[in-house]
């Protein structure tokens, strides 16, 4: 998988004659492969450039580019500017978003051409997922679900966070994962509240609320989810929020369709959550961009005025967070299309009590 061909069809809309790739997402993108090596894009050659610990690996996994890697006596800088003089490239874009400014003032003094920022060229791409994208999305989702359905079976109470949180780490590797979207997130009772709270040496109790929200990668892209459950029998308030919680993510996911501002669709869901009277404990947004990274754009949010494209993957992810009692998020991942959205996620949201 590349995707070298979407990335040079674009140079012209940038008044651009190449397109520099330094990041590691961006370089995933580009051409399937990371090898902590860079990527050059023209109107008509590619090339990717790596070193010796990457380049037997990316001459197998890299089509589309000449792959080569530094002699002695040259670097990336040089590589990049025999190109330059080849082509006859004056104007390079660059990953404004991801390159540091050391790393921009070094590529400055050692190209010829004009760097100019053009990090919205990949974002713009990268935001609308192609099939091959969504497949790979689509199977590191089963297998956060199989990991769900592990985890299930294994809680008890006098469990710590983080015994929970080892298990759902082992249990994705073990179905297939490449590694995690990110740590996972394990909190119980009183620590529901912090939606990014840190597994710790908590133990669940009977009556608790347990948020789980974890993913992996597959292919390179992530999934993301979150369930909360309950250990034992839950308060009648518990049972409302859960409740309050589960209707407003159904409710920003029946909004969620291309064309529409990502903030309509956290509109649809927090106007549920604020007429129940919670409105100050929901503090984030309804969703992020999901793909290579686990936090991409556009978002559902607030402040996200632009229309949602097709194709992108979002998070919906709503929920409510009472200080020091307990929290609830329920979250899936929707494609959007015109007519609407695809969940990828297929795990109950029904509350299940352990």
């Amino acid at each position: 998988m590349n995707h070298l061909r979407e990335i040079a069809v674009k140079l012209p809309d940038y008044d651009l004659d190449a397109m520099l790739i330094t990041s590691k997402p961006g370089e995933f993108y580009a051409v399937g492969f990371h090898g902590e090596g860079i990527a050059l894009v023209t109107a008509h050659e590619n090339f990717y450039f790596t070193d010796s610990r990457y380049i037997e690996a990316a001459q197998a996994a890299v089509t589309d580019a000449q792959v080569s890697m530094p002699q002695p006596g040259t670097n990336y800088h040089k590589m990049v500017q025999s190109i330059l003089n080849r082509c006859g490239i004056k104007t390079l874009g660059f990953e404004e978003n991801y390159m540091t400014v050391d790393e921009f003032n070094r590529y400055r003094d050692a190209l010829s051409a004009d760097l100019i920022p053009a990090g919205k060229l990949l974002t713009g791409l990268r935001a609308c997922k192609d099939e091959e994208e969504i497949t790979r999305m689509t199977q590191a989702q089963r297998i956060a679900e199989r990991a769900l359905d592990e985890i299930l079976a294994f809680i008890r109470p006098g469990m710590t966070e983080k015994e929970i949180a080892a298990k759902l780490t082992y249990d994705m590797l073990r179905f297939g994962a490449e590694k995690m979207s990110f740590d996972p997130i394990v909190v119980s009772g009183p620590n529901g509240s912090l939606p990014h709270g840190v597994p710790g040496a908590r133990r669940v109790e009977k009556g608790d609320f347990i948020t789980m929200d974890f993913g992996c990668k597959f292919g390179g892209y992530c999934s993301d989810m979150t369930r909360t459950v309950a250990v034992g029998d839950p308060s009648a308030e518990m049972r409302k929020v859960y409740g309050i919680v589960l209707e407003a993510q159904l409710a920003g996911i029946a909004a969620a369709k291309a064309g529409v501002p990502g903030c309509d669709v956290d509109a649809a869901a927090r106007k549920i959550i604020a007429d129940a009277g919670y409105g100050p404990y929901f503090g984030h947004s309804f969703g992020h961009s999901v793909g290579i990274e686990i936090h991409e754009s556009p978002n559902a949010s607030p402040r996200c005025t632009t229309p949602l494209p097709a194709g992108v993957a979002v998070s919906a992810e709503p929920g409510i967070y009472l200080p020091g009692r307990f929290g609830v998020r329920i979250e899936d991942v929707v494609v959007l299309h015109e007519g609407g959205c695809i969940n990828l996620t297929k795990a109950p949201k029904n509350l299940i009590i352990l």
